[in-house]
């Protein structure tokens, strides 16, 4: 099967590592294109001003900083591939982004950052298998 759209949701883990360079080996054989996507929680909008905007800037360093050392590896290997910040419930934006971007894979950790030890799949890639469209394969 060739996939020519592979979305690859990122966080500061290491199964996130193991999903770029399974994802760069796939891409590398299939010619396709690697979409590196962070999402960060929604900053609470009660926050009021001047640490709302604050939050977000945080927010968005924090992404920014996450990406870069994610895609190093591509870049490295001169692997086709873009970048994507979107902030919202994990899940859902992941199955937006890869219907927008008309993806036809998912490759994502089996465990993020913030799940618990003990958990066979994260809670994370446990929602996107059930309202993804599109295959996804989990990484350890």
């Amino acid at each position: 099967m060739i996939f020519t759209k592979i979305l690859i949701p990122v966080d500061d883990s290491k199964h996130s590592e193991n999903a770029i360079s399974y994802g760069a080996s796939l891409a590398e054989m299939s010619g396709g294109k690697i979409i590196v996507l962070h999402c960060h929680r929604p900053v609470p909008t009660g926050l009021g001003e001047p640490n709302f905007q604050k939050a977000i800037d945080d927010a968005t360093r924090e992404s920014y900083a996450i990406l870069e050392q994610k895609t190093a590896f591509l870049k490295d290997k001169n692997i086709n591939h873009e970048e994507k910040i979107i902030g919202g419930s994990i899940a859902k934006s992941i199955k937006t982004v890869a219907d927008t971007e008309k993806c036809d894979l998912i490759i994502m950790g089996s465990k993020g950052k913030s799940d618990l030890e003990g958990l066979v799949v994260g809670s994370v890639t446990h929602k996107v298998l059930h309202i993804a469209e599109i295959p996804v394969l989990v990484i350890k």
